[in-house]
């Protein structure tokens, strides 16, 4: 989370049990197809989605650059390409830097990722190293792939990753989206953030040994905080926040995934 300038004062909550089917025979079709949640998964196993911040991407939008919903451009990620979404859950919008760093097999014939569709992801460059020709690759950012039938990459301007599924999936909505958290009890699910006009000072990011977690920030001189650390019951965390969403007013209580 270190570097969020635009918060959208979610946090990461772990989701456990998040299945990512990827396709072992996949079959490249015609239509690019998106969605308003995750378009395939990292080696790492953190989900990837479009550049976009809100499930703002349709298919006419495909054709021309998102700037004011940019997660980028908007400083809403963090130093590795990532943010947490309204599911409180962590996710990447453009090239996963961090986890890229980490690879035993960095380079750039190393599959960084699996689209939903069943082709594989790679950096900025062809397996190979060369470099793509300007226009190379399609709206989805794909191109043909002689080992794959296609395979997507990362690019250093949008989209910046994969932006849409060029594969076959007979059903978009049995693809894995992750929900909001739910009160342990009666009441609504967390609210969503949204992010404090002008951004934010100073997040800090903080997790305890003991699974305590905490997300510290300034916004015009105040203090905020979201702060949460797992409860007695599995799967579920008490929260204590002071947000910009919420007016600065405490609120506390349980919620689960």
């Amino acid at each position: 989370m270190t570097g969020i300038v635009g918060s959208n004062e979610q946090v990461p909550v772990p989701a456990d049990g998040y299945a990512a089917p990827i396709p072992l025979a996949p079959v490249l079709g015609s239509t690019p197809q998106t969605r308003d949640a995750a378009l395939g998964v990292a080696v790492n196993g953190v989900p990837i989605f479009d550049y976009t911040g809100g499930g703002e991407m349709t298919a006419e939008d495909l054709f021309h650059h998102q700037t004011q919903h940019d997660t980028l451009q908007t400083e809403q990620l963090d130093v590795c390409g990532g943010h947490a979404g309204r599911g409180d859950d962590y996710h990447y919008h453009v090239k996963p830097s961090c986890m890229i760093e980490q690879m035993n097999n960095a380079g750039d014939d190393a599959i960084i990722g699996w689209a939903y569709d069943g082709y594989p992801i790679y950096g900025d460059n062809n397996p190979d190293g060369t470099a793509i020709p300007t226009d190379a690759l399609d709206v989805c950012n794909g191109q043909p792939d002689a080992t794959f039938g296609y395979r997507y990459h990362t690019s250093e301007v949008a989209p910046y990753i994969v932006q849409c599924l060029m594969g076959e999936v007979a059903d978009l909505r049995e693809l894995p989206r992750v929900s909001p958290l739910q009160p342990a009890g009666q009441g609504s699910p967390m609210a969503p953030g949204f992010p404090p006009r002008g951004g934010v000072d100073n997040l800090t990011f903080t997790q305890g040994s003991h699974g305590h977690r905490s997300m510290d920030y300034e916004y015009q001189g105040q203090a905020y905080y979201i702060r949460y650390s797992p409860s007695d019951t599995p799967g579920c965390y008490r929260f204590e926040t002071r947000t910009v969403t919420n007016g600065g007013e405490i609120k506390s209580g349980e919620y689960c995934r």
